[in-house]
C-alpha cells in the first residue's frame, strides 16, 4: 500500500519501520525519571499484606531493601557530592515450594516505579554451551525499561530457582559443570557490579546486533530458591544430639518443623553455592512453611485468593459461588498432605470445580447459585484422586 505525499510515495512497510526507529530514539533520549513518591517500608509491607499471607520477616526484609533502593536512586547525585556512596544489599530468599517467594517478587513489581524483571536460573548455562547466557537476565531488564539503559541501571531483578545452579559435587570431574558452578561464577560480575555488554534482542539468535553497555552497580538482585535437601545439612550443623556423657544444653531448643530459620552461609556452602556468590548476597532471609491456619487464610483473604478467582469466573456466568466453612478446613488439611504449599490448594480446587466449570456454561436450566459442601468435596476428591500429586516425604 502506497501513501501519496507532496513529491512522492511511501509504502506501509516503510512507515512501520520509521515508527520503530522514532520510538527507539525517543526512549533512548528520554531522561529517566525516578519514583515520584518515596514509599516508606511500612507502606510497601502494607501493599504486600493485601496479596501475601504471613511471611512477615521476608516482607520486612524486602520492604527495607526496596526502600533503600529508592533512596539510592533519589540521592545519587548528593551522595557523589558528599563522597558517600550507598551500596546495595542483594537478598537471598530461602523457602519451601509454594510458600510465596515468586509471589512476593511479582507483588512488589506492581508498586515499583523502577524497571523490574523475573529471570529463571534453570535455563542458564556457562558461556559457549547450549542454553542462555547470564547476560540474558539483563536483556529482560532492558526490555522492561523500554530499552533505556539509564533506567535499567536502576532496576530490580528477581532470579528464581537459584538453588538449581548449585555445584553438582565437591570432587572435581573430567566433565564441566556447565549449568552449576560455571553459572555461579558467571553471575559474580552481575551481582557485584560491573559494566556488562548486553544483547538487546537476546543472545546467539542475533549475533549481528549492537551490544548495549549496562552498569550493574545500582541494580538490586533478589534471588529465591527452595533449596530442597538443605534441612539435613542444617540439622547436622546444629547437632541436637551430642555424643558422650555431656548433657545437652537445656536452652538449645530448636523448632524442628521450621529448620530453615536457622540457615547460615555455611549451610549454603555445603549445599553447593560457591563462597564468592554467597558473599555477594549479604542479606539472607527465610519463608516459614505454611500451617493449616495460614492455608485457610490464603484460600479466602488475599485480593487474588483462589476462591475469589473462581467466584469471579462464575460471576461472569451470573452464578453465585459459596464454600462452606468446614470445606475450607478440609481443603487446608488436604493441602498439608500434598506438601506443595499454596500450589497444592490450587490443584485440589481444580479437581473439585472441574465438572461445574464444564457443565454450567452449557446448561439450559441456568444455575443461579452453587454451594460447595464437604460431602461434595469428599466425593470429588475420591473420583479425581490427588494421590499422583503427593510428594514423598
Amino acid at each position: 500500500m502506497l501513501v501519496e505525499g507532496k513529491d512522492g510515495f511511501i509504502c506501509d512497510k516503510c512507515i512501520q519501520e520509521a515508527e520503530k526507529i522514532l520510538q527507539a530514539e525517543t526512549s533512548r533520549n528520554t531522561k529517566y525519571q525516578p519514583a515520584r513518591k518515596l514509599l516508606k517500608p511500612k507502606e510497601i509491607k502494607e501493599h504486600l499484606d493485601q496479596y501475601v499471607i504471613g511471611q512477615d520477616k521476608a516482607k520486612k526484609v524486602l520492604s527495607v531493601a526496596v526502600y533503600n533502593h529508592y533512596k539510592r536512586i533519589l540521592s545519587n547525585e548528593k551522595a557523589i557530592q558528599d563522597e558517600v556512596e550507598i551500596e546495595k544489599s542483594n537478598i537471598l530468599l530461602v523457602g519451601e515450594t509454594g510458600t510465596g517467594k515468586t509471589l512476593l517478587a511479582r507483588t512488589i513489581a506492581r508498586i515499583l516505579d523502577v524497571p523490574f524483571c523475573i529471570a529463571d536460573a534453570t535455563v542458564i548455562t556457562e558461556a559457549g554451551y547450549v542454553g542462555e547466557d547470564v547476560e540474558t537476565i539483563l536483556t529482560r531488564l532492558l526490555q522492561a525499561a523500554n530499552y533505556s539503559s539509564e533506567a535499567a541501571e536502576r532496576g530490580i531483578v528477581y532470579i528464581d530457582e537459584i538453588d538449581k545452579i548449585s555445584r553438582k559435587g565437591d570432587n572435581p570431574s573430567i566433565t564441566r559443570d556447565v549449568s552449576g558452578e560455571g553459572v555461579q561464577q558467571a553471575l559474580l560480575k552481575l551481582l557485584e557490579g560491573s559494566t556488562v555488554f548486553v544483547p538487546p534482542q537476546g543472545g546467539r539468535k542475533h549475533p549481528e546486533q549492537n551490544m548495549v553497555p549496562i552498569n550493574t552497580q545500582n541494580i538490586l538482585f533478589i534471588c529465591g530458591g527452595a533449596f530442597d535437601g538443605i534441612l539435613p545439612i542444617i540439622e547436622k550443623r546444629m547437632n541436637a544430639q551430642p555424643i558422650g556423657f555431656k548433657k545437652a544444653d537445656a536452652h538449645a531448643k530448636h523448632d524442628k518443623e521450621n529448620l530453615l530459620q536457622y540457615i547460615s552461609p555455611t549451610d549454603l556452602k555445603k549445599f553447593g553455592l560457591i563462597p564468592e556468590l554467597i558473599g555477594r548476597m549479604p542479606v539472607i532471609t527465610y519463608l516459614n512453611p505454611l500451617d493449616k491456619e495460614t492455608l485457610k487464610e490464603i484460600l479466602t483473604k488475599p485480593k487474588n485468593a483462589i476462591i475469589k478467582q473462581y467466584q469471579k469466573l462464575l460471576e461472569l456466568e451470573d452464578v453465585k459461588l459459596e464454600f462452606d466453612e468446614e470445606v475450607i478446613d478440609y481443603l487446608a488439611e488436604k493441602a498439608i498432605d500434598l506438601k506443595l504449599g499454596a500450589r497444592g490448594l490450587r490443584s485440589i480446587i481444580e479437581s473439585i470445580m472441574l465438572d461445574s466449570m464444564f457443565d454450567i456454561p452449557s446448561s439450559n436450566n441456568k444455575v443461579k447459585e452453587l454451594t460447595i459442601d464437604k460431602s461434595m468435596v469428599v466425593s470429588k476428591l475420591k473420583d479425581y484422586s490427588v494421590g499422583h500429586l503427593r510428594v514423598a516425604s
